[in-house]
């Protein structure tokens, strides 16, 4: 396949290069966890005129800083000019995100995989006749893919459980499309009943599931077999390899033959999940192309040596790029600050919400324990529900226990406790800061599968799925063997459709992304 044009692929591995520069000069901030903020003095790490300015900043104020919309001016003192370039520099090399501003798209994440699959584009343009969903769950994606576009598709699931409820909610489906009679009013298969515009006519359901198959997928193995045994171990046995090759997979259980080509798809498939995909389509010669979101980056395998050995498998970094440049290695709770919500936060900062005082609340829950416990540090402290509507003692009452501390032991009302309760406001302005780089970190990450892919000479685009709001998770990784431009054209009008259907509003592309 024809790569990128040399100035595109020069433009990416620029970005690249100039994230890593910009989270290199902010690295303290980047790795700093909220919670120790009061234990370590994070406030005082900030310079003396960050910390003038957002001393007195209302959450409103730093929900424009995040957002980038409009001014940030406000009352209080004046925003140092260093403190507004780092804000603007990290939106301008982050990704755009999709669809800000619009109305936040229902809760179903398989109807929402973009026009890549719902209008087959992909699946056409590649030739693919098959589509491999894998780390499917509990199967969703894979019966909208199945029952709802009538695409033949093979779910793989590394936990048997799941698989075993994937083809109970198969058996449901089947068994109420029997109930409403399989074909429908005009001979055809039976409708989905919808309340709709009449513009947008319902779909026809197919009455055919997808199959399931337990495994984990090896990205050591060779791309024939793939497969390793499910977690816990299943009735039934992890077969035939559902990408192809020698006892592949090809719907009537006789190898490949009669496949013309695979589409392999993982809806925020977690931490190593979704390189081991890349790795895989990258080396075997079914798969036609690929249609991966990501999540969960903190699980990510990763290797500390600044120049690992092109043999590993770690799950970043991925390309001989970003490997090579000085500073790309991204610490655990880097990865973690990149899977935070910033568009749920600034909502937020927005509306002055009570929950905002959680960080503050734990901030100085941490600093008691360690207090009473010196050698303990950041215990895990369970969720306490409904934490705004409590007073710190109330929470504090609850959260101790949790960590094996009595609280009629540990003081709860001294000044000391009521002089860090009085400074939640700068918690929550120093969350904010570092969330501003939690879209930066994204973009370096799925930037640097862009150059791995790029590499092997793949076709490759990033494409915004859905309201960031709905799912933070919203850029797919869109690969294949042959050429993406008619894919990629018709996604602008789909789109449109799209906007009418959720009302929302798209941003427009960056380099990269389509």
């Amino acid at each position: 396949p024809a790569m990128a044009s040399p100035p595109a692929l020069q433009r990416e591995q620029q970005r690249a290069a100039d994230i890593i520069r910009l989270l290199s000069l902010y690295r303290p901030l980047l790795d700093a966890y909220v919670i120790d903020f009061f234990a370590e003095g994070l406030w005082a790490q900030l310079p003396p005129a960050w910390q003038a300015a957002l001393a007195t900043a209302p959450p409103q104020q730093l929900a424009r800083l995040l957002g980038g919309s409009g001014g940030v001016g406000g009352h209080g003192a004046a925003w140092p000019l260093s403190l507004l370039a780092f804000a603007a520099a990290a939106r301008a090399l982050a990704f755009r995100r999709g669809r800000p501003g619009g109305t936040p798209a229902p809760p179903c994440q398989s109807r929402r995989l973009h026009p890549l699959l719902r209008r087959h584009r992909l699946s056409q343009a590649t030739g693919c006749d098959h589509v491999v969903d894998v780390g499917a769950g509990q199967g969703h994606l894979s019966r909208f893919l199945s029952f709802g576009l009538g695409l033949s598709v093979t779910a793989v699931e590394g936990d048997s459980r799941l698989s075993a409820a994937a083809e109970h909610f198969d058996r449901e489906l089947l068994h109420e499309l029997g109930k409403l009679g399989r074909p429908g009013k005009d001979g055809g298969p039976p409708h989905r009943r919808r309340g709709r515009d009449p513009r947008n006519p319902p779909r026809p359901l197919t009455p055919r599931a997808p199959r399931h198959v337990s495994g984990r997928l090896d990205p050591a193995s060779p791309w024939g077999e793939f497969l390793l045994p499910p977690t816990p171990p299943g009735s039934g046995a992890a077969t035939r390899n559902p990408l192809g090759g020698a006892g592949g997979w090809s719907g009537s259980g006789e190898g490949t033959r009669g496949v013309s080509g695979v589409l392999v798809t993982g809806l925020h498939a977690c931490g190593d999940l979704s390189p081991a995909l890349l790795r895989h389509f990258a080396r075997s010669p079914d798969v036609a192309a690929l249609a991966s979101v990501s999540c969960c980056y903190m699980k990510l395998s990763v290797l500390t040596e600044p120049f690992p050995s092109s043999g590993s498998h770690r799950g970043y970094p991925l390309s001989s790029w970003v490997a090579t440049l000085p500073g790309h290695q991204l610490s655990y709770r880097a990865r973690e600050t990149a899977c935070h919500a910033l568009e749920d936060y600034e909502g937020r900062l927005r509306t002055g919400s009570g929950t905002l005082r959680a960080h503050g609340y734990r901030a100085v829950l941490e600093s008691l324990i360690r207090a009473a416990d010196p050698g303990r540090k950041r215990p895990g402290v369970q969720t306490v529900k409904k934490v705004h509507d409590l007073s710190f003692s109330q929470y504090a009452r609850l959260g101790l226990p949790r960590v094996g501390l009595d609280p009629a032991t540990i003081p709860l009302d001294t000044e000391a406790v009521g002089a860090m309760l009085e400074q939640q406001h700068k918690v929550v302005a120093f969350f904010s800061l570092a969330l501003l780089l939690a879209p930066l970190v994204e973009t370096l990450i799925l930037l640097d599968r862009l150059l791995y892919l790029r590499e092997q000479g793949f076709q490759c685009a990033l494409v915004p799925l859905f309201d960031p709001r709905f799912s933070p998770r919203n850029l797919v990784l869109v690969a294949a063997r042959t050429p993406l431009d008619t894919v990629l054209a018709g996604l602008e009008q789909d789109s449109d459709e799209d906007e009418d259907e959720d009302s929302g509003r798209a941003e427009p592309p960056r380099e990269g992304q389509s």
